[in-house]
């Protein structure tokens, strides 16, 4: 069962890592993290093809490479197939990415999918791309990527 926290402590995390005012979150759902998001000052827009969903900032579509840049962040928890296209993005726009992966749009099993989007945001041209634990059950690693920060040691806190 997946932890309750989760959106919490990852929009926790969010706020005090990056100063973005303005953020992309990209298969979220329902809206979650962006109702999380929204209650710590962050001006949010969740893209998903959802019917349902929170009374939140919501583009109900699926979200693409050729979007308008008007985001600052792009975050995705658990955003299954769509955790490529935020790296890619991301590194388009030469913007600070964060993401909770689970599941792997091509089989791949977790570990090896956690490196290969490390590799790939490396790839992009992240001069730093790094990991850190969230303090919560279920899968709890944010692979992150930016082109301002200096690398720091995997599950280092926020700076």
């Amino acid at each position: 069962m997946a932890d309750k926290r989760r959106f919490d402590l990852f929009a926790q995390f969010l706020v005090e890592r990056f100063t973005a005012p303005r953020i992309f979150d990209i298969a979220g759902g329902q809206g979650r993290l962006n109702e999380a998001l929204t209650r710590l000052g962050r001006t949010v827009t969740t893209f998903d093809s959802r019917h349902k969903h929170l009374p939140v900032r919501y583009e109900q579509r699926m979200f693409t490479l050729d979007e308008p840049c008007e985001c600052d962040l792009l975050v995705g928890m658990h955003p299954d197939g769509a955790t490529r296209i935020i790296i890619e993005y991301a590194a388009k726009h030469r913007l600070p990415f964060a993401v909770v992966p689970c599941c792997s749009d091509n089989g791949m099993p977790y570990n090896p999918w956690r490196r290969y989007l490390a590799d790939l945001a490396r790839e992009q041209g992240f001069p730093s791309v790094e990991e850190h634990v969230l303090p919560m059950d279920g899968r709890a690693r944010v692979v992150l990527g930016d082109f301002s920060a200096s690398p720091r040691e995997p599950g280092a806190g926020p700076q």
